[in-house]
């Protein structure tokens, strides 16, 4: 069999969008030593694809990191492959919180250097030294307590549409940026708890190990992130502590935790949080739009790009050529990016 897709990407997103198998997104990581990740990958991908997994997963020396859906019927099915493959039966399965099971429509398996980009090079970095595990109760009680520190370690874009109470921002587009920004901040909070969060654990299980490496002393992270910490809440009934939307990233661009909005459209400043990317292919900018900005502008984020959609389709063509969008994201403070609506 091929061990890549060969359809193309258009063709997929409409297949999966008219495809009514009910089908469940969920998220995994496991840091483990991967002797040789191109073999590993490749027999991962056989094993997946006859059971129809769709998603996004990254393979290297220090592990697995996936994000994926699978129809529901061979969940069971999934389990096993993943068992197959060296991962161990208590690994975590992050279910996703808000799921239409339309989040990925192609299954893409790469081998990259790290399974999350971190800028380390420091070869006394140790992953196996990392904080302490605590689950959703356990979080809810550190937090309660003064000499308690609570940092987000998304990216200021996720950070913006959701949080947890008194959750402190590391504003940076990239994990990598983060890391040396975190140390800094942190440094007059040495001798506190410090309590690490992300999505599903992946970052802040990286993070707490670099603290740790760094000096500090008292570090935690919450296992599973915050899809883990959601599902919990829900099955205990423990109080919930976080506010707003989980930003994903798939097609959903996020699952809706609590009613509460707690961000703003980057157009006009009306209450929204639904992200969205610029629809003209030149520029993809990911922001904050709301449904009246949507209809006003096209679903562009500005003017000129609502000019360029609107070209005839060879001329837009020969203009996106050369292009590198590179990570295309909206930040209030750099000014490089975009000039919005006025």
């Amino acid at each position: 069999m091929a061990l890549h897709n060969r359809v193309s990407r258009k063709e997929l997103k409409e297949r999966i969008l008219k495809d009514t198998t009910p089908r469940t997104t969920l998220s995994f990581y496991h840091y483990f030593k991967i002797d040789e990740p191109v073999s590993y990958r490749n027999q991962l991908y056989k094993a997946l694809s006859v059971i129809g997994v769709l998603g996004r997963i990254y393979i290297a020396n220090e592990g697995i990191n996936a994000q994926i859906s699978v129809p529901a019927g061979n969940f069971e099915q999934l389990k096993q492959a993943l068992y197959a493959h060296q991962l161990p039966e208590d690994l975590r399965l992050n279910i996703a919180v808000d799921d239409d099971g339309k989040s990925f429509y192609v299954l893409d398996i790469k081998v990259r250097e790290k399974i999350v980009a971190d800028g380390i090079n420091d070869p006394g970095f140790d992953m196996s030294k990392k904080g302490k595990y605590v689950n959703a109760q356990e979080f809810n009680s550190l937090t309660e307590l003064s000499d308690t520190i609570v940092i987000d370690m998304r990216n200021h874009y996720e950070y913006e549409v959701g949080h947890f109470e008194k959750a402190i921002e590391v504003p940076s587009d990239t994990f990598r940026d983060q890391l040396p920004m975190a140390v800094d901040m942190m440094q007059e909070h040495i001798d506190k708890n410090i309590i690490m969060y992300c999505t599903g654990g992946i970052r802040c299980e990286k993070a707490s190990a670099y603290l740790l490496h760094k000096g500090f002393k008292n570090v935690y992270h919450l296992e599973g992130g915050i899809i883990n910490y959601v599902n919990q809440v829900k099955e205990k009934g423990i109080k919930n502590k976080f506010h707003g939307k989980n930003f994903v990233f798939d097609q959903r661009l996020g699952e809706r935790v609590t009613d509460e909005v707690i961000a703003r459209c980057h157009q006009c400043g009306k209450p929204a949080d639904t992200h969205v990317n610029c629809a003209n292919d030149a520029c993809h900018l990911l922001f904050i739009q709301c449904e009246e900005c949507r209809k006003q502008y096209d679903g562009c984020c500005s003017v000129n790009c609502q000019e360029f959609i609107h070209l005839p389709e060879e001329e837009q063509k020969e203009r996106r050529k050369g292009i590198d969008l590179g990570r295309n994201v909206f930040n209030k403070s750099r000014s490089r990016l975009r000039n919005l609506i006025k």
